[in-house]
């Protein structure tokens, strides 16, 4: 539990690092200055980013700033921002060795915001098939539920229909970013192992408005759709404790979405 409790820690500061982020896009600004702001937040708050240097190439920043048809991991740079460009920013930062991982879509605000409804639709089924999979995460079920409960989210989803990235997953973390088991984000055969007390995966749908193919592109890192279809990203880190559920990612540690759907939430999130 001590573990669980540092990494909410980490989780917090990620959610702080989001938060300045989100309040500083608007159009004109550059993706390399998003990047910027949070590196302060983190390296402020004393902790160190996990994504710099990550991999090989060595990821060059401190988030990824995905735009438009760019799906996840992007490279922030000198890209600059327009009103009604789709954006996603995936976040992870470590507190004394353990992770915290989270990541959200918005619509850049501005007069061509409003001329893209579907964008707008998209962002918000995302997020919602994010928590209906953190839902899923019952202990005593599947992992293989977690992904079960983001297919029929999206398939039912009465906008659709949406494309479902295959291919990049979410995972488990904690002294690494990156840990078994794998968290599908999609319905297969295979149940998964069995959902234990102190579990911690990170649970991240991306979704497209088009075919859900994607390539590599030259910088090594950048995911983006194969049709230039937009595409959003939502992420969460969830601990699954004995009384129930705790995002260490949501500042409210996911109580109130968690209770809308009548889900246990941990007296830790509570407290």
């Amino acid at each position: 539990m001590a573990e669980i409790r540092v990494m909410r820690r980490a989780g917090v500061v990620v959610h702080a690092a989001l938060t300045a982020v989100r309040a500083t896009v608007g159009p004109g600004v550059d993706t390399g200055e998003l990047d910027r702001v949070a590196a302060d937040v983190i390296r402020t708050a004393g902790a160190t980013p996990s994504f710099l240097g990550y991999g090989s190439p060595p990821f060059p920043a401190v988030i990824c700033v995905s735009v438009n048809d760019e799906v996840v991991h992007g490279t922030p740079g000198r890209q600059t921002l327009v009103a009604g460009d789709v954006l996603s920013v995936d976040c992870g930062a470590i507190v004394d060795g353990w992770h915290g991982d989270a990541a959200f879509s918005m619509i850049v605000p501005g007069v061509a915001a409003v001329d893209r409804p579907r964008d707008a639709v998209m962002l918000a089924v995302t997020e919602q098939a994010m928590w209906a999979g953190i839902s899923a995460l019952a202990p005593g079920g599947r992992l293989g539920a977690v992904g079960s409960a983001i297919d029929d989210y999206l398939s039912d989803h009465p906008d659709g229909p949406w494309g479902i990235v295959e291919g990049y997953t979410g995972h488990g973390i904690g002294t690494e970013m990156h840990e078994s088991p794998e968290v599908l984000n999609h319905r297969t055969r295979e149940r998964g192992m069995k959902v234990r007390p102190g579990l911690c995966v990170a649970v991240e749908p991306m979704v497209t408005a088009g075919d859900a193919d994607t390539r590599v592109l030259d910088d090594q890192w950048t995911v983006a759709t194969v049709d230039g279809g937009r595409a959003a990203h939502f992420e969460h880190t969830v601990a699954v404790l004995d009384d129930g559920l705790w995002v260490l990612t949501a500042p409210d540690g996911g109580a109130a979405e968690l209770s809308r759907r009548h889900i246990p939430v941990s007296a830790y999130a509570e407290g």
